[in-house]
């Protein structure tokens, strides 16, 4: 018997349970690693390929490739901008992921922050390479969009979707929005005026001063409407998170550290395919025949939100049109209160002279943009008339655009200013 026991036991364990016990560590440390792995790839499947802009993946690699193997640079602004239209719908996906896991304060400070981040990323882009019209024109466009051609669409189509039965929304909200849209407009017009008010070469010095400091009451009064949309008078946008609630799951597809992770690479990426938009679009509207004034106001930022546009036109056929308000409204507010003045801000920071005049035709045109959308929203109800007008409105000013020939750059309108008032000081 007792040899028969130390034949059955090793090291203080029965003999035959060893193995089993070893085969069960190296089961589980196999299926740890296939879990890990399953969710790498499922990351990979979500983030890459979980929407229907995924064909437009391989345009990220071939705008690496037509760079460095000297493609025309038409090609590699083509190349560029698809790519940034599926980067910026991924942006969009990734804030809200994380923001599942965050609540509704800090998710909505993260989808004030990321909402534009593709607008921003431009916007920066073009400051760095010292191409401050275009910097105007794109953020320019995104506003125009978004007033226009993005909420018409959406009054547009869910009008026709609707046609027995009147679209309603909440006044308030499109009021505050709008609210801050006007004062956006008054502080662009007033460094415009200014220049007709005297001596250009005098006021040209007094407008970037009071442009920098319009631009700080204009990011303290979107800091306000942040405040007054979060804290506040969350009742306001109550209804928007409602309808939010009852088309999702409430499950995120991605994990929050995982997301933060895809947030930082596809910024990273976008930051990195900008530079290429923004060096190219003059070489692509001298090949095309286009200004870069159409190019930078409707062609970018049709192609740049194009994702973001498609969802507004599906929520208002849905009848849920304060989703839609809150995605066109807010976007454009956002631009106009946030992006712009604090890229006035940050120029002031890097010793470049960057002001707030978008001059006269674009001023005009973003003021009666703003006061169109106030009438249009004023009474909280939508018919397919209505939409109609802002897209007619929209076309409008792309017509204008593109008849409209790319104004100089500022150092060459300073010196042909210089050498025209040389004459005169003669006489």
């Amino acid at each position: 018997m007792d040899s028969n026991r130390e034949q059955l036991l090793e090291n203080g364990n029965l003999k035959g349970t060893s193995r089993t016990e070893e085969e069960v560590h190296h089961g589980v440390t196999v299926s740890v690693q296939n879990g890990k792995v399953r969710r790498v790839l499922s990351n990979l499947q979500v983030v890459l390929l979980g929407t229907k802009l995924s064909v437009l993946l391989p345009t990220i690699p071939l705008s690496f490739v037509a760079v460095y193997c000297g493609f025309g640079k038409a090609w590699i602004f083509t190349m560029s901008l698809l790519a940034l239209t599926l980067l910026a719908e991924r942006i969009s996906f990734l804030t809200e992921q994380v923001a599942y896991y965050t609540g509704p304060t800090v998710g909505g400070l993260l989808n004030a922050t990321f909402g534009n981040a593709t607008e921003l990323i431009i916007a920066i882009s073009a400051l760095n390479q010292h191409k401050l019209r275009l910097l105007k024109y794109s953020l320019l466009g995104s506003v125009l969009s978004n007033l226009l051609l993005v909420l018409g669409t959406s009054l547009f189509c869910g009008g026709l979707a609707n046609l027995r039965s009147e679209q309603k929304f909440e006044r308030r909200q499109a009021h505050v929005n709008c609210l801050l849209l006007m004062l956006g407009a008054f502080c662009h017009m007033l460094p415009m005026l200014l220049q007709y008010a005297g001596d250009s070469t005098v006021t040209g010095g007094q407008a970037l001063e009071l442009s920098r400091a319009l631009s700080i009451i204009m990011l303290f009064s979107y800091v306000t409407y942040l405040f007054f949309q979060l804290w506040t008078h969350r009742t306001f946008f109550e209804s928007n998170e409602e309808s939010n609630d009852d088309d999702d799951d409430d499950v995120a597809a991605v994990g929050f550290w995982s997301g933060f992770v895809w947030l930082f690479v596809v910024t990273i990426i976008t930051a990195w395919l900008s530079e290429y938009v923004v060096g190219t679009i003059e070489d692509a509207s001298k090949s095309w025949g286009l200004s870069v004034s159409f190019l930078s106001l409707i062609l970018v930022p049709i192609l740049g939100n194009a994702a973001e546009h498609a969802g507004s036109i599906i929520f208002a056929l849905k009848n849920k049109l304060d989703i839609s308000l809150g995605v066109s409204l807010g976007s454009a507010t956002q631009i106009a209160m946030f992006v712009v003045p604090a890229c006035v801000v940050v120029a002031w920071i890097m010793g470049i002279n960057r002001d707030i005049n978008f001059n006269l035709i674009e001023t005009v045109s973003l003021t009666l943009a703003v006061i169109t959308t106030s009438i249009a929203l004023q009474d909280g109800t939508s018919h397919y008339v209505k939409g109609l007008i802002l897209i007619l409105c929209y076309i409008v000013n792309g017509i204008c655009f593109f008849i409209f020939e790319t104004p100089m750059d500022e150092d060459t309108k300073r010196m042909n200013m210089h050498l025209r008032l040389k004459p005169r000081m003669k006489e």
